[in-house]
């Protein structure tokens, strides 16, 4: 099947990739010239594990291509719309700017039962007023089929999911909409995956509800590690013992850093927002699932100038981990890279490195110092801070870091290692929510 996708960031490359390596022919549009230069020469502009290999099949078969131009989708039969919807300057709202400009720009290129397909995170409300407009213009549908992609895991999310969404309208439109996702996914469909068709609202509602339930459950464990702190009580075990209630599940129930990265924390203030737009005050409590993970990055750095007798100035502080989660080179509204500058601004030395992300923090805090592997960071540390949970740090022993620092000092900010061997080796360790 021809195929287009409009905006070619994190969701949409690896779409379009994914799409085309299964078989159908593909063009990528965005209005970025380098990112379209780097995807075409089949390199992917940000890290995500599978996604090189699968975007250099895709293009060494002939059926994806990328461009700048909008007009390359005419002739497509599906038109795949997945711009980026952050949130709103000066407000909680998302903003709908790009996702009103690529509807916009595919409209003179549409024909009479093409399908349009959002996949793009927006308020309830949105597909309905975009099918409308799309029908008006050119006498295609449109449907809502939202994406749930974990980064680091974003490729198998996207040829196998554990369920299909479509929002279609009602009647025929809908019927042949349906039918037309079924033949875009039917690889996945013939294996078993769910696939579940709702009308627009519902559709747009899965992702927004699925990710306030995954912050509000991650806030939930962190609340309850700030309860373990005050009464000297462990939250891992916490966490173990009520996630064995198959009501409840172990997952998401890590108490740390808390969430960050370009979905959870704007989409459940967005959430809020349309709420309140709604005349609702049903999400009102999604404002404290927020204060909740923000306050893990404050205490962190507490605990940081706890450590350190209350000397943050001129100490050295190494920081391993900036991305807001292991697998992704992504610093979107980190919690780690936040607590980095917070501390490089109360006048610490901070060393980072992370194993992918140096490059994207850089851009963003160029005044913190960066090198090419933990050893480095580890030299001369006054205080060690573990803030992003990638592998090679959950293995790190205390035997082979303890001749690297200055002083055995170290924050385990994500709950990843075993504070008795670490203690016995002489270090102080501190932790969120554990004794």
């Amino acid at each position: 099947m021809r195929m287009s996708v409009i905006g070619c960031g994190y969701l949409g490359a690896v779409h379009a990739a994914c799409m085309a390596d299964l078989g159908h022919e593909v063009v990528g549009i965005d209005v970025d010239p380098g990112k379209i230069e780097m995807l075409a020469s089949g390199h992917a502009p940000f890290f995500e594990p599978g996604l090189p290999e699968a975007l250099r099949r895709a293009l060494d078969s002939g059926r994806l291509r990328f461009s700048t131009d909008p007009a390359d989708a005419a002739g497509a039969q599906v038109h795949f719309v997945a711009v980026g919807t952050p949130q709103t300057a000066g407000s909680d709202a998302a903003d709908l700017t790009y996702v009103d400009a690529a509807v916009q720009g595919l409209l003179p290129h549409l024909a009479d039962g093409d399908l349009v397909v959002g996949k793009s995170t927006v308020p309830v409300g949105t597909a309905s007023r975009l099918a409308d407009l799309v029908r008006a213009s050119s006498g295609a549908d449109l449907a809502w089929n939202p994406e749930f992609l974990r980064e680091g895991f974003a490729v198998a999310d996207t040829v196998s999911p554990d369920r299909f969404v479509y929002g279609v309208p009602s009647g025929d439109a809908g019927e042949r909409a349906t039918a037309v996702l079924d033949e875009v996914y039917a690889t996945a469909l013939a294996t078993g995956t769910p696939r579940l068709v709702t009308d627009y609202a519902t559709a747009e509602l899965v992702k927004v509800s699925a990710n306030a339930f995954l912050a509000t459950k991650i806030s939930f464990i962190n609340a309850m590690a700030e309860i373990a702190e005050a009464t000297g009580a462990d939250v891992t075990q916490l966490a173990d013992a009520i996630g064995h209630d198959a009501r409840i599940g172990r997952r998401f129930l890590n108490a740390g850093l808390g969430f960050g990265g370009g979905c959870l924390p704007k989409d459940i203030r967005a959430f809020q927002a349309r709420s309140r737009e709604l005349g609702l005050e049903s999400l009102d409590f999604l404002a404290d699932v927020d204060a909740v993970n923000l306050r893990r990055r404050d205490r962190v750095v507490a605990l940081a100038d706890e450590l350190l007798g209350g000397h943050v100035r001129g100490q050295r502080v190494a920081v391993l981990g900036v991305a807001f989660k292991p697998d992704s080179d992504d610093v979107r509204d980190s919690p780690a890279l936040d607590v980095a500058r917070r501390l490089h601004a109360a006048g610490a030395e901070v060393v980072v490195f992370d194993p992918e992300a140096n490059h994207t923090a850089a851009r963003i805090a160029p005044d913190l110092s960066y090198v090419d592997d933990a050893a480095s960071a580890l030299s001369g540390a006054d205080l060690v801070l573990v803030l992003t949970e990638w592998k090679q740090f959950k293995a790190l022993r205390p035997a082979d870091v303890l001749p690297l620092v200055a002083h055995p000092r170290l924050v385990d900010a994500r709950n990843v290692l075993d504070p008795a061997a670490w203690r016995d080796a002489g270090f102080e360790y501190r932790a969120l929510g554990r004794p």
